[in-house]
């Protein structure tokens, strides 16, 4: 029995406000694939997604992994003799799949409406500054000046008391990010044309996801290098300093004097972030390289977000240090207002991309394996699935 097929016309439409740009300029010549390093069967990057998303085959797309292995080097985009940017079309169904993985559509939400986004990170700040000022005047009953965790009960905002706020709003984002990761798995993995993969599959590909997660190599494909050069001491810069906030905040944040164990991987963890944020603000405001040249209001946020977190803890670390109690914890409040709403965009923006792209390398290993072990019948039936995009070749 042949499954019905839905189209949606209104697709392109729809990706605009995720940040796809001339998706209809493509005609399918194939010069992107043949340039991208990361196209291989069975994964045809980018022209796949493009003819699916041209095609209106929302369900298709929903259960492509194609868009999480393009790592958007540019040089499908510098390829293209229509100017269809294939790379800008990948981006921005990355974008458009993360809000179909979010069960709470709140990632929705904030991709199509940079309004809505704004309004609520300020909302979130706002709340975030007014209950750490009430806590630390009305209910902790501190001292403005005491900022140390030396300082006890008249610490104005005592490590132990931020730490709880960190746990539970780590775990209540976690366990949104877990949810979507799960849904992801059922969109690609449980896909009509795709086989199903045996537990043995999934056991022996099991190190994919940690390799990617830690190394982002499948940048290094590219042939300008900088992009991982660049991401990768983000990346780590940003899970060491979770880290240290996560297990070791009330050493992390005693003081004045420094503790160098500690310390020094702050410290490593502070320039790996400034590496990647200029690189990012600067990339965006030169348009120099492809895959800065089309910036969604949402990469805008995410790079000034993180520039904001970074300068004002580095200027709260040097306000500690220095004794002075009451500007280091004024600093201590901006800092929070920042970092909450940071946290709360978590799975809902390009941090999430940092579980979903070595997930998609895990699947996609998965995926090779049981179509590579299908019986001809099979075979031909995904042979079947691919012939329109070969005929539109």
């Amino acid at each position: 029995m042949t499954a019905t097929v839905r189209v949606n016309p209104k697709l392109i439409s729809e990706l605009q406000s995720y940040g796809a740009e001339d998706v209809q300029n493509c005609y399918h010549c194939g010069n992107c694939s043949a340039a991208c390093p990361y196209s291989s069967e069975p994964f045809i990057l980018p022209r796949m997604s493009t003819r699916l998303l041209q095609m209106g085959l929302e369900e298709s797309l929903r259960g492509n992994l194609e868009p999480w292995l393009c790592y958007y080097c540019g040089q499908c985009s510098d390829q293209c003799p229509r100017d269809a940017e294939p790379g800008a079309t990948m981006m921005s169904l990355r974008r458009w799949l993360t809000g179909r993985y979010d069960f709470t559509g709140i990632a929705r939400r904030f991709y199509r409406s940079w309004k809505i986004e704004l309004a609520a990170l300020i909302i979130v700040a706002l709340l975030t500054g007014a209950g750490l000022l009430a806590y630390g005047f009305l209910w902790g009953g501190g001292n403005l000046s005491v900022f140390d965790t030396g300082g006890g009960q008249s610490a104005f905002l005592p490590a132990g008391a931020i730490h709880v706020v960190d746990w539970v709003l780590g775990l209540m984002f976690i366990t949104v990010v877990l949810v979507n990761m799960a849904r992801m798995w059922h969109f690609t993995m449980h896909a009509e044309d795709i086989p199903r993969a045996s537990a043995g599959a999934y056991l022996r590909h099991a190190l994919l996801f940690p390799l990617h997660f830690f190394t982002q190599k499948r940048w290094a494909k590219c042939d300008n290098n900088m992009p991982w050069l660049t991401h990768l001491p983000l990346m780590l810069g940003y899970l060491t300093m979770l880290v240290l906030i996560m297990f070791f905040l009330e050493p992390f944040q005693d003081g004045p004097a420094i503790d160098w164990k500690l310390h020094t991987l702050g410290y490593l963890a502070t320039a790996g972030l400034l590496v990647g944020v200029w690189y990012a603000v600067r990339g965006r405001l030169k348009k120099n390289v492809p895959m800065y040249r089309h910036s969604h209001s949402t990469d805008w946020v995410f790079v000034l977000l993180l520039l904001a977190i970074v300068a004002t803890g580095v200027l709260l670390h040097v306000l500690h240090r220095l004794g002075f109690g009451a500007a280091a914890n004024l600093t201590y409040v901006a800092h929070m207002m920042v970092v909450v709403p940071w946290m709360m965009r978590f799975p809902f923006s390009k941090w999430s991309h940092m579980m979903y792209r070595p997930l998609a390398m895990y699947f996609a290993a998965i995926q090779t394996e049981a179509l590579a072990s299908q019986s001809p019948q099979l075979q031909g039936g995904a042979e079947d699935e691919l012939a329109p995009v070969a005929e539109a070749a």
